[in-house]
């Protein structure tokens, strides 16, 4: 037996009834896999929260357990890639949405899914990185590959006090870029000034409808939110500059003009972190090895337990949870 949030699902006549518990889970309920892993850590993100709450449509198929990311050690493997002991995680690929994720003692997976932890990092602190650091970093790589330098200009990073918010403006300062922060927490400046950003921007300012083309302001920017906000900064950005969008959370509209891309020559660059290969993977979770200072995790996550998961999905969806929540799995 194992402990796994499972997510159900049952039909009462025209009503379908949703709901995340904790329970005890036999072994030979596990999906089939290659590798079997103990896991030791995985995450509470937007989309585990989504799932837990029944907030939006995320659990493709019932039973589920949530959880996109997860690290822990291998405990069997038919594979040749990975041994028994091998220290591995796991970002995306659709588990804890189409296959079993990572909020549980055990998993069950192929290893085409999985990925080496690197030695500099602890399995801790690979899950306090997660995938929104990861995501992060993807989003860094694609503005690096348009052209994008210190010397071009400040960087925006909107959705600022979220997971992907916070590692955005955390890298790009230890990379030696000036960061603009976007947030609604006005109270949350000094956490965002401490984490690397050298200006605060007013959400507002950001998330209502504005004109297609507005005064240039920033060099390029990283988005998680979507909708108007994507649209403003698009409009906001310099001539020949990048927005790297990795997110929704204000909505997937996106109501935008095409005059900052023919006029200014901007770029939009799409950052789907969940179905990336391993080559790349690998690469962004070198260069995390190499940016991320171990002394500043502290102070961008919370650690809870899964007895604390469902409880905490609540208020992650409700607004009330700054940074990274990182869940112990194994007691």
């Amino acid at each position: 037996m194992f402990k796994a949030i499972l997510i159900e699902k049952t039909v009462d006549g025209s009503n379908d009834h949703y709901q995340a518990t904790l329970k005890d889970v036999e072994e030979s309920q596990l999906p089939a896999g290659e590798v079997v892993v103990d896991v030791h850590y995985s995450t509470l993100n937007y989309k585990d929260g989504l799932a837990i709450t029944g907030s939006g449509p995320i659990v493709r198929s019932f039973p589920m357990v949530p959880g996109i990311d997860f690290s822990g050690v291998v405990s069997t493997s038919s594979n040749p890639k990975f041994a028994a002991g091998n220290r591995v995680l796991l970002n995306g690929w659709g588990f804890g949405e189409k296959a079993w994720g990572g909020l549980a003692q055990k998993v069950s997976i192929d290893a085409q899914y999985l990925t080496p932890v690197p030695a500099a990092i602890s399995l801790k602190d690979s899950m306090i990185i997660g995938t929104a650091g990861y995501t992060a970093m993807l989003a860094i790589i694609a503005l690096e590959k348009n052209g994008l330098t210190p010397d071009k200009g400040t960087v925006l990073v909107t959705g600022a006090n979220g997971g992907v918010g916070s590692f955005a403006i955390s890298l790009l300062a230890r990379l030696g870029y000036q960061v603009a922060a976007s947030t609604g927490r006005p109270e949350e400046a000094e956490y965002l000034t401490q984490l690397g950003a050298c200006e605060i921007v007013d959400r507002n300012l950001l998330s209502e409808p504005g004109k297609p083309l507005q005064k240039e302001r920033w060099a390029a920017a990283i988005d998680s939110v979507g909708s108007h906000t994507l649209a403003n900064v698009c409009a906001s950005i310099k001539e020949s500059g990048t927005v790297a969008a990795c997110g929704m959370a204000q909505g997937m509209d996106f109501p935008a003009s095409v005059a900052p891309f023919i006029l200014r020559n901007i770029t939009l660059a799409g950052i789907n972190s969940v179905t990336r290969s391993a080559e790349e993977r690998q690469v962004a979770w070198a260069r995390l090895a190499e940016l991320v200072d171990p002394s500043l995790l502290a102070s961008i996550s919370q650690e809870i337990t899964l007895d604390e998961t469902i409880e905490a999905a609540h208020r992650l969806m409700k607004g009330q949870i700054r940074g990274r929540v990182v869940v112990k799995i194994q007691d």
